[in-house]
């Protein structure tokens, strides 16, 4: 490894610390929110949901699949939440310090990359709690996990490169979130979709964000999962996998374009 390379990864690493201890400083139960944050959000949803408006009674193991389904999407929400103001909170450190500017988004959200590791710890004690029974294929988690940080990655890039310049960018983003979080099967099955039109269904699991939750419900809850390969076939399923790499090509492209002048404008 070179000096530079050397001196990169020592600056990654300090910043991800850095990041991690600010998260929860002055917090009573400090790094326990990783951990009580996604849970509650999932107690809150499962009693309105499962327990109110009777959803997947037709899955196995559903309080599991909904929980698989909070996880990743409060992953990707968190993700994508701190890596988009990554480069303007880090203002200060850019004007002084030249080093790769990437490396600023990649800190931000390394945060949360550790506190979905944190829960996914949790979710499987509470499969194994749930009766689901360990199989090779919880293996293939890992690179659905992947994909979906690939694609929180490339949002972050190209739209905290472009939240430099106007602001509104984060606003904008928090309230296609909300919407986004509708659009994906994370509350209701996404069978409630395929029985009034399979054609949307077939839009639905083409979102990246759909594709890996619904791959992850199926290699570690129940194979009675319905998965895009599955559901549009193979080819087609192929598009959420070309969303990802058009996505996170375009924002590297922009990222290096607009990189150099980061110090004048933050």
């Amino acid at each position: 490894m070179s000096v530079i390379a050397h001196k990169n990864t020592i600056l990654l690493k300090e910043l991800v610390k850095t990041d991690f201890k600010l998260r929860y400083q002055g917090s009573v139960l400090g790094y326990l929110w990783a951990v009580l944050r996604p849970l509650l959000m999932f107690a809150i949803l499962y009693i309105v949901f499962a327990k109110v408006l009777r959803f997947g009674g037709d899955i196995p193991h559903y309080p599991v699949y909904l929980l698989v389904g909070t996880v990743l999407w409060s992953f990707f929400a968190e993700c994508t939440g701190q890596g988009i103001h990554s480069i303007e909170q880090r203002g200060d450190l850019i004007r002084k310090i030249n080093f790769p500017k990437y490396i600023v988004v990649v800190s931000a959200t390394s945060t949360a990359v550790i506190n979905l590791l944190i829960n996914l710890c949790v979710v499987v004690v509470f499969a194994l709690l749930n009766g689901v029974e360990i199989s090779w294929s919880w293996l293939l988690v890992l690179p659905s996990v992947i994909e979906l940080y690939v694609l929180a990655l490339g949002i972050s890039l190209l739209l905290g490169t472009i939240n430099i310049k106007f602001k509104d960018i984060g606003s904008i983003w928090d309230v296609l979130l909300q919407a986004m979080f509708y659009a994906v099967p994370v509350i209701y099955p996404i069978t409630m979709v395929t029985a009034v039109s399979p054609a949307i269904a077939g839009i639905i699991l083409t979102n990246p964000i759909a594709q890996v939750i619904q791959d992850v419900r199926y290699n570690m809850i129940t194979k009675e999962t319905v998965i895009s390969w599955g559901y549009t076939g193979i080819w087609w399923s192929l598009a959420s996998i070309l969303i990802v790499v058009v996505v996170m090509v375009l924002a590297v492209l922009y990222f290096r374009k607009k990189s150099p002048y980061f110090a004048e404008e933050v």
